[in-house]
């Protein structure tokens, strides 16, 4: 049994955990075997996220005063939480998401909270479609940069186009003089 200390460290530790991310998914289980806990938390540390089953009352206390304590309600049942610390909530979205769907009799979403916001599942599915922050940051900058070259290719065409001009006005009163 744990002492008074160590429980005060628990909860400590988990309301560090829950100041430090920024996107966690509160999700219940029911008959999970081992090898598909092992997948799931293969899963989410491909992500960059951490899982924790967690007490509920624990979670409850632990939640207060952070993004998390809009979804306290949620802590009901056999529940489980998975955090991400990184700015970038779509690698723990793609990796619930995909496990939800392939075992929806043992697992069950409760909430998200995503930038301190509850999301439902539907929202998380949404945020999982996109694709990774690296990549839409990658088309942006192709977008600004398009549109440089673009005016790049505009402003040059002024004085390209001047000098064919000069030329074959050139060319007109050379040619036509010859002939002549």
């Amino acid at each position: 049994m744990k002492t008074r200390e160590q429980k005060q460290q628990d909860l400590e530790a988990l309301t560090g955990q829950f100041q430090a991310a920024t996107a966690g998914m509160l999700v219940g289980f029911k008959k999970l075997t081992v090898a598909k806990d092992q997948e799931l938390r293969r899963q989410l540390r491909d992500a960059g996220a951490s899982y924790t089953v967690v007490k509920n009352t624990l979670a409850r206390k632990a939640a207060e005063g952070t993004p998390f304590e809009q979804a306290v309600e949620h802590f009901k049942g056999v529940t489980a939480i998975a955090l991400s610390e990184g700015k970038d909530p779509v690698g723990l979205s793609k990796a619930i998401s995909k496990f939800a769907k392939d075992n929806p009799e043992v697992f069950t979403f409760k909430a998200g909270i995503v930038e301190g916001k509850v999301v439902a599942i539907r929202d998380v599915e949404s945020i999982a479609s996109l694709p990774p922050k690296e990549e839409l940051i990658s088309k942006v900058m192709f977008l600004i940069n398009c549109q440089a070259q673009r005016l790049v290719t505009v402003l040059s065409a002024v004085p390209r186009n001047l000098a064919v001009v000069i030329k074959q006005i050139g060319e007109q009163k050379g040619g036509g003089g010859e002939t002549a």
